[in-house]
């Protein structure tokens, strides 16, 4: 053979290892896998162009069609809006109104949430300190049977 080395199998070169110490074998070093270009997520992940869809608005819908050929509006909401008591009706809240307080509660005692009473955030909170001022007074009972 001529003064060429023989080949090996060696890694192609990447960055730079630290020499083994004396009576220590060589550390393995692993190639390089190539990388997929900047963006591209391996043909798994294409998101839909929306800037290219001519004729439909922003939202995805296409125009013209939320209302009925009568005017109906096509999309109703699936319940009534539910609106405070204590601000439309003007009612008193107060930790002496048993009988006001108790249709807020459950059957077990628990304080109904505003998603179901529709009561306003402000008129909640004082609902809340209401009936807790309530049971410890034994006006409202804290657990039924």
């Amino acid at each position: 053979m001529s003064d060429q080395e023989p080949k090996t199998n060696e890694a192609p070169a990447g960055p730079a290892t630290p020499p083994a110490p004396a009576g220590e074998p060589p550390a393995a070093v692993r190639p390089e896998r190539p990388r997929a270009p900047e963006g591209d997520r391996g043909g798994r992940y294409r998101p839909r162009d929306r800037q290219d869809s001519e004729g439909e608005p922003e939202g995805g819908r296409p125009p013209g069609r939320d209302r009925f050929k009568d005017g109906r509006p096509r999309f109703r909401p699936f319940f009534k809006r539910k609106v405070c008591k204590f601000c439309t009706r003007k009612i008193p809240l107060s930790y002496r109104e048993a009988d006001t307080l108790r249709r807020f509660i459950t059957e077990r005692g628990k304080i109904l949430p505003r998603r179901i009473t529709g009561t306003c955030p402000k008129h909640q909170r004082r609902l809340a300190k209401a009936i807790k001022q309530a049971r410890s007074l034994a006006m409202l009972p804290f657990v039924e049977r």
